[in-house]
């Protein structure tokens, strides 16, 4: 199995070079494809100086989504895993890879990231959930491997999403009965800083509910259960930050203005979800997925033909 490893990078040089270094060390046989985009901290100049990335695209949109499909495009390997700037594989995350996709014949594996606090180390267990009769097995986007097949026919990850993609995905693996395996071989280790962008950070509430309404309508179609969970997680959070309110660490005006927000995207994300379900009624349900457009990359330097290169990008196809 040759695996090539898509490492998606915004404004986060110090952390991809620890990323990089653990790609070095302990997977030094993978195809190693870096997309930057658009950083302004110098991550190029840092890249084409090291002698183990095997390809670096440029991209000029900062949504995650697109760095992760511009990746898959261009990496080679049948099987393909994706590595959050962010994450450094451990010892064991290789060889994990390769005896659950080789081995044990998954089609999916992911495992815990493991971060550091001051009592010690928190981990992570595997998360399923069962959605109108469908088991799905939720992976971290920044730690997670595919078979070239099972990517391919979910046509990698929904550009529509600002945040949520990694879920999404899920959704439309367990609908074409991919399975995700969970392996605590396959770990990484999570390095905290407070530079580039965390797919999941769920401070925009506007956005936090659009993707949920929008994936579950889209996987799903417009459903009582669906529009159920939604609010039921919106009301949740708006207790718990009725709380703050309560505490004096929330102003009432900004309650009421995130409770606004997260209604009119739930309205947004529902119809948008309904328009995407009409407008791909395929078993892959992305619209806005990997062969949906050619124009991602703005420059792409590829080195692994001719090392010699190194100053002479190949434009955008």
């Amino acid at each position: 199995m040759e695996l090539s490893v898509v490492v998606p990078t915004l404004n986060g040089r110090e952390r991809l070079a620890s990323c990089l270094d653990a790609l070095a060390a302990h997977a030094p046989d993978a195809e190693v494809v870096v997309v930057n985009g658009p950083s302004a901290d110098g991550t190029t100049g840092m890249i084409r100086e090291r002698d183990d990335v095997d390809v670096l695209v440029e991209v000029s949109d900062r949504k995650l989504n697109v760095a992760r499909n511009a990746g898959l495009l261009t990496a080679s390997g049948d099987a393909v895993a994706l590595v959050g700037q962010d994450n450094a594989v451990e010892p064991s995350w290789t060889e994990g890879v390769h005896d659950a996709l080789e081995g044990d014949d998954a089609d999916v594996v992911t495992g815990p990231v493991h971060r550091s606090v001051r009592a010690g180390v928190t981990t992570e267990s595997e998360e399923c959930r069962t959605i109108d009769g469908r088991e799905v097995t939720y992976f971290d986007g920044g730690n997670v491997a595919f078979t070239r097949e099972a990517i391919e026919s979910a046509d990698g990850f929904d550009e529509y999403l600002v945040t949520g993609g990694a879920r999404d995905c899920a959704h439309r693996l367990a609908a074409n009965d991919y399975e995700v395996m969970w392996s605590s071989s396959v770990s990484v280790r999570h390095n905290d800083g407070d530079d580039g962008d965390e797919e999941d950070d769920d401070r925009d509430w506007g956005w936090k509910y659009r993707a949920l309404a929008y994936r579950l309508v889209k996987n799903y179609g417009p459903r009582p259960g669906i529009f159920g969970r939604t609010l039921k997680d919106a009301v949740s959070d708006a207790a718990s930050n009725a709380a703050d309110v309560v505490r004096g660490e929330q102003a009432p005006s900004g309650w009421f203005g995130t409770g606004k927000r997260v209604t009119k995207n739930i309205a947004v994300g529902a119809k948008d979800g309904l328009w995407a379900r009409f407008k791909d009624r395929s078993d892959a349900r992305n619209p806005y997925g990997l062969s949906m457009r050619a124009d991602r990359a703005v420059e792409v330097y590829d080195w692994r033909t001719d090392p010699e290169t190194l100053d002479e990008p190949e434009q955008k196809r």
